[in-house]
């Protein structure tokens, strides 16, 4: 079995699961040649580990009686993306407005700043360079277009 239809298997199994919790959403599904299944969810105000474990016994009973995998050779992890993993959906800019992140552009040059606002075609942040009287404030408007990846950061 490819892994485009085991994708395709596994997004259809978890829009059945997830359909009663609409603030839950499908972020990513990656499948390492081990037939490890790694789906990762996130929602709107986060998604606790209960929450996962409850959809990763769902999903992984579903697929062993579908037998997806004759031989019973799948892993599958479902998990929250993570702060290593990069925003990939419209729906994580939003909740995370009011964050700290570092966005690498396509041509490789990098902004790091305050996400204060989202809309369909591009972020806005607030990056703060300087201290003291020398501090300046500035406002960087990057279009969805221009981003290679957009991290969380974490500021202490």
């Amino acid at each position: 079995m490819n892994n485009e239809t085991i994708i395709s298997t596994v997004t259809e199994k978890l829009a059945v699961i997830l359909q009663d919790n609409p603030t839950v959403f499908l972020v990513e599904i990656k499948i390492k040649p081990t037939n490890n299944i790694k789906v990762f969810i996130d929602g709107d105000n986060g998604v606790g580990i209960d929450r996962l474990v409850s959809y990763n016994r769902q999903l992984y009973k579903q697929l062993e009686e579908m037998a997806m995998f004759p031989e019973g050779d799948f892993s599958l992890e479902v998990s929250s993306p993570g702060l290593s993993e990069p925003l990939k959906l419209h729906r994580q800019y939003l909740k995370n407005i009011g964050r700290f992140v570092e966005v690498v552009l396509v041509d490789g040059t990098q902004v790091e700043g305050k996400m204060l606002a989202v809309t369909d075609t591009e972020i806005t942040l607030e990056e703060e360079k300087g201290k003291g009287k020398k501090k300046e404030t500035l406002q960087h408007i990057v279009a969805f277009s221009d981003i290679k990846t957009t991290k969380i950061q974490i500021k202490f």
